[in-house]
Order: structure tokens, then C-alpha cells, then sequence
């Protein structure tokens, strides 16, 4: 194409430019330029980490309490209790309030579905309930739609950084006396009504792989003020070294779902580097939210009711109602020949195989599947620089005018 948007100068590598002349013909020459994530790492975190190496225990050792007490902290919790990631802690969260085979649970069908799987693997059923179409977060009156005898409890997120209707699913779960589970997993840092995303919950779930801001590699954390039910996470996590000598042991079947030391190293220096982290990432919404304004009629991100603060976990865009899902994946590819990784947002989980074989067909959500066909992810971390957001935005412009026949994103 002619008119095809030029790359910044010096733009070869995720972390910054590549010497002048540098040829990178090694095994990740084939990579984008533009990744659609990358840690935002410092000197602290390998600082942290190389004491863990040099420390006697690289499991169940002191980094991972003093994860935990300083991200209940954060959080205003009682209990913090790491895991090995998100989908185990979910799944530690359902066993410890009783949730299993012949139970339901309801969830949203548009979520971080690592997070969700955990009601398969706990034996329970999911009911997959609509969105609101605005948040992108459950629905708390589609969800009322779906309360029978055999629901035990809700799982609800944070679509993307935005914060639920948190008041309105509490009412909903108390009115039946259902559990809310919070996951948290695309949005620390996000605040609602004056309160963080992760104390809404009767346990809430975060998720430290990529692309989230606070990134451990894998890892995962579950927050409770309940007594009993930390006491059941941590049964269920793992038996620690003083449980060999009781004779209970065989009491509890554990996960073996714990977070190593060098795991902990690293989310105690992401914790204490968040605000910064965080502000960073917004530098870079910002820069997106300028560069945007070139397509006609685009519609600003959505913030509702109550919001004090949001901070997306990756920065989403939505395509006009002319686009096709197939469309919007020629989208993706031909970012990629631009040298940007960009996505497809989401893959709604009652149109996967594993659940449509619980009866979910395509037409039963409609709103979750409105947003699926025609969102894309784009590059979003503290590495991107105002050229990198200009060039992505530009080469989207030209993707989108083309593919769709000059008709402009909303």
C-alpha cells in the first residue's frame, strides 16, 4: 500500500531501539515490533529476585507471607492467600465455600475465562449470564434470570479494569444467599464508590500473569475477611511442612497450588512499584486517547456510576456495526504486517467448545456476542512511546477504512 504509515525511527525491539545496522536475523526476528504486552520490569525486581536465589527456600518460604500481608494491606483485606495463578484460586475459592458437582454458579460468558474455568474444574456448573453492554461486566438483572434451586454463588469480574455493579450484585446474592465471588483479575487498581476492585467480594481473585499490570510470570492471590475461609484456602492450597507430623493430614486433599519465592520476590517489587506502574499505563491511555480522536465519531471509553478510577488491562477497541468478526480478524492480521501484535478481545465462553456441549449456543447472549465480534485489542504497556501509539493508530485507521470499505470505527 502506497500510503502505508511509516514505522518510528529506530522501532525494532519491545524494550527500545536496536543499535543502528543491528540486522535481527536471530530465532525472534519473525516477532512483532510492537508487542500487544510486555512487563514493565526495574532494577528492584532483580534485586528481589537474585535475594530469593540466594535465600534457603525458593517454596514456602517468608517472601510469599510478606506478599500476602502487604497486598491485603493494599486492599484493605483480612486474609490475602497466594496461589499458583488465578484459575487455582478460583477454583480454591469454590471449594472453600462447599461449591461442587451438582452445584451452579453463575458467571458472565464475557470474562477473564482463566478465572472462570475454575467452576468446571470444581465439578460445579456454570450458567453463563449477558453483559451490560456499556461495562461489559455481568449483568446483575440478567443474572437475576438465571437464580434456581441449585445456584450457590456468583462469579463476577471487572471487564477489562472496569469495576461491576458491585451494590447491585450484592443485593442480588444476599436476596438469595448466594456467595459473590470477585474476580479482579483485569483490574488492580481500579476503584469504585471510594473502594479498590478486590473488596467487594466474599473472596475476590487476582491474576498476575500477563498482560496485567502487576505481572509475576504466573501467579494468582485470593482476598477474604472471613476467618473460616482463609483457613480453607490454605488447607486446600497445600500442606505445609508442620502439617507432616498431624495426624489429619489426610483430612484434606490438597491442590498443591502455592506461589514460589521467586514468584513472591517479584510481585513484592511490582506491589511496591503499583502506583507507578500504574501511572505509566496511563500515560500510555492517554497518548491512545489523543491519537483516536482522528477517526470520526469514535466513541470514548465507557465509565460508569460511581467509578473514581479505572485502569484497563489492555486498551480495547470496538468496531463499527458494519464489521464482521471476520472482518475485524483481517484487522488483526494485517496489524501484524505492520509489525503490531494486536488481538481479538474476546472469545465468549458459552461459544467454546467445553460449553457448548452444556447446550450454550450462539444467539443466547447477545450482547457479550456484540462486543466479542467486534473487539480488538491493542498494544498497551509502559514501553509504548507517543510514535509507537501514533504508528498503531494509524495503521488501525488504514486497516479499518480498507477492510471496511471506508466505513470508520465508533
Amino acid at each position: 500500500m502506497s500510503d502505508a504509515p511509516t514505522p518510528p525511527h529506530g522501532l525494532h525491539g519491545a524494550h527500545g531501539p536496536l543499535p543502528a545496522g543491528h540486522d535481527d536475523d536471530g530465532p525472534d526476528s519473525d516477532a512483532p515490533d510492537i508487542l500487544l504486552s510486555d512487563p514493565d520490569l526495574s532494577g528492584l525486581e532483580l534485586e528481589q529476585v537474585l535475594g530469593a536465589l540466594r535465600a534457603s527456600r525458593l517454596s514456602q518460604g517468608p517472601l510469599v507471607q510478606q506478599f500476602e500481608s502487604a497486598f491485603a494491606a493494599r486492599l484493605g483485606r483480612r486474609h490475602a492467600v497466594a496461589t499458583s495463578s488465578g484459575t487455582l484460586g478460583a477454583w480454591l475459592a469454590l471449594r472453600a465455600l462447599g461449591i461442587g458437582p451438582g452445584d451452579e454458579v453463575i458467571a458472565s460468558t464475557h470474562a477473564w475465562h482463566q478465572v472462570a474455568h475454575a467452576i468446571a474444574l470444581a465439578g460445579a456448573t456454570p450458567v453463563f449470564a449477558d453483559i451490560d453492554y456499556w461495562s461489559g461486566c455481568l449483568d446483575a438483572r440478567a443474572a437475576a434470570q438465571h437464580v434456581g434451586p441449585r445456584t450457590r454463588a456468583i462469579l463476577a469480574g471487572n471487564t477489562n479494569g472496569h469495576p461491576a455493579d458491585w451494590p447491585a450484585l450484592r443485593e442480588l446474592a444476599t436476596a438469595h444467599g448466594l456467595a459473590l465471588v470477585e474476580d479482579s483479575s483485569e483490574a488492580i487498581g481500579s476503584r469504585l464508590y471510594g473502594r479498590p476492585v478486590g473488596s467487594f467480594g466474599d473472596l475476590s481473585v487476582f491474576d498476575f500473569s500477563q498482560p496485567g499490570a502487576l505481572c509475576c510470570g504466573e501467579g494468582g492471590m485470593v482476598l477474604t475477611d472471613d476467618d473460616r475461609l482463609a483457613a480453607a484456602l490454605r488447607q486446600g492450597r497445600l500442606h505445609g511442612l508442620r502439617d507432616r507430623r498431624s495426624v489429619s493430614i489426610g483430612q484434606h486433599v490438597p491442590l498443591q497450588a502455592p506461589l514460589s519465592e521467586l514468584a513472591a520476590a517479584l510481585g513484592l517489587a511490582q506491589l511496591q512499584r503499583l502506583d507507578d506502574l500504574l501511572a505509566r499505563r496511563k500515560q500510555v491511555e492517554v497518548a491512545y486517547a489523543r491519537e483516536m480522536q482522528s477517526f470520526e465519531g469514535i466513541k470514548p471509553p465507557y465509565i460508569g456510576d460511581g467509578v473514581d478510577e479505572i485502569h484497563w488491562m489492555v486498551y480495547v477497541v470496538h468496531l463499527g456495526k458494519r464489521f464482521t468478526r471476520s472482518a475485524r480478524n483481517q484487522i488483526v492480521d494485517d496489524l501484524l504486517t505492520h509489525g503490531i501484535e494486536a488481538a481479538p478481545y474476546s472469545q465468549p465462553l458459552h461459544e467454546q467448545y467445553h460449553y457448548r456441549r452444556l447446550g450454550h449456543r450462539r444467539g443466547h447472549l447477545p450482547q457479550a456476542e456484540r462486543i466479542a465480534d467486534r473487539a480488538l485489542a491493542l498494544p498497551f504497556h509502559a514501553h509504548l512511546g507517543a510514535d509507537e501509539v501514533r504508528f498503531v493508530v494509524q495503521s488501525l485507521k488504514e486497516a479499518s477504512v480498507n477492510i471496511g470499505a471506508g466505513v470508520p470505527i465508533y
